[in-house]
């Protein structure tokens, strides 16, 4: 069975590419992290075929863990209530039940992944998706962490076909975090690729390369700035424009047809608007406005995005590739009066 994993670039058309493998008579499983994604996905394959097809199943994460692997083995041994995401407690040894359950009998989300591996269950779930499946996709799989990725990398011993996708440095959210189970995975791309290929999966670097969204002007912005390598399809000029005039701030504040992206609290500025990282798979945009922070704006003028951390540079990955057209970079000291 071909077990593979893409790594895409934003705009890539990662997105078409797991929708387009399928048939109206596919047995195929879809994972994704969030809700907004189960919905686009779910849409997209509507679109397609008209309906939605009886064999195709659109999950989040933790709705399949739950639904789909915890209650048809566990759950008359542990009546679970349902899924706690409160903050598990650290020194509980891992034979005392409340090490993944809660007083109330709820199951503690970042830990039910290793409740199942604990309990022996990944054979019994290997069987049961080779029963109902053929094909298992995974999309957006870099915000798969903690004890969520060392499961998914061992359900690629089920005898189906396993495709993940998703892009290293879109990686602004995690599915769950518990102390120290892999938190340093997102560190390094080549030791991040390696787990997979330990896995057993190819490492598909090409495919999805390249972006159909963003002009060769912000692909350039992004590798020289950010240090992340991203190019286009085609040569296609825009502009990046740094704002500092009191009018065109004011201009693009009012403008609904510009989104104004923000690191936090962008719902404090009264104009329409967005988060960097909630930005993410967003595709519809055509020109951009990103407000930064003090220390951002500072970096920006000195061509020093590149260092900033991780989590921070992401974000403004994010934010400047949801752009088809021109990006404008505002000082958030410039819409201060807007805020509320």
């Amino acid at each position: 069975m071909a077990k593979r994993v893409i790594f895409a670039v934003a705009g890539s058309g990662k997105t078409t590419l797991l929708i387009d493998r399928l048939k109206v008579n596919s047995r195929t499983l879809i994972l994704t992290h969030t809700i907004n994604n189960e919905t686009h996905l779910r849409s997209k394959i509507i679109n397609l075929f008209g309906f939605m097809p009886e064999g195709i199943r659109v999950m989040t994460w933790f709705e399949f863990l739950h639904g789909f692997c915890f209650r048809p083995f566990l759950q008359e041994h542990l009546a679970s209530r349902g899924l706690s995401f409160s903050q598990p407690p650290q020194r509980i040894p891992r034979t005392n039940r409340l090490h993944y359950q809660d007083n109330s009998g709820r199951i503690y989300h970042r830990r039910l992944a290793q409740l199942l591996m604990a309990r022996g269950m990944l054979p019994d779930i290997c069987d049961r998706l080779e029963r109902y499946y053929d094909e298992l996709l995974v999309d957006e799989v870099q915000d798969f962490a903690g004890n969520d990725f060392n499961f998914l990398l061992a359900l690629c011993e089920a005898e189906i076909s396993v495709l993940f996708a998703g892009d290293f440095y879109q990686h602004t959210y995690d599915t769950s975090r518990d102390g120290n189970v892999n938190s340093t995975l997102h560190d390094d791309i080549t030791r991040y690729e390696a787990r997979f290929t330990a896995a057993g999966l190819v490492v598909d670097r090409e495919t999805l390369s390249r972006t159909w969204r963003c002009s060769s002007t912000i692909c350039e912005f992004i590798t020289e700035r950010l240090d992340i390598r991203i190019d286009a399809h085609d040569f296609r000029e825009t502009s990046i424009d740094i704002v500092t005039d009191t009018e065109r701030v004011a201009t693009l504040h009012s403008d609904d047809s510009v989104i104004k992206l923000f690191y936090s609290e962008h719902h404090r500025y009264g104009c329409y608007s967005l988060n960097w990282g909630a930005s993410k798979g967003l595709d519809h945009f055509q020109d951009i406005c990103i407000v930064m922070g003090a220390t951002h704006w500072r970096l920006l003028n000195r061509s020093n995005l590149q260092i900033l951390p991780p989590s921070s540079r992401n974000k403004l990955y994010v934010a400047c590739s949801r752009a088809r057209g021109n990006i404008y970079f505002v000082s958030e000291a410039n819409f201060r009066n807007y805020k509320k």
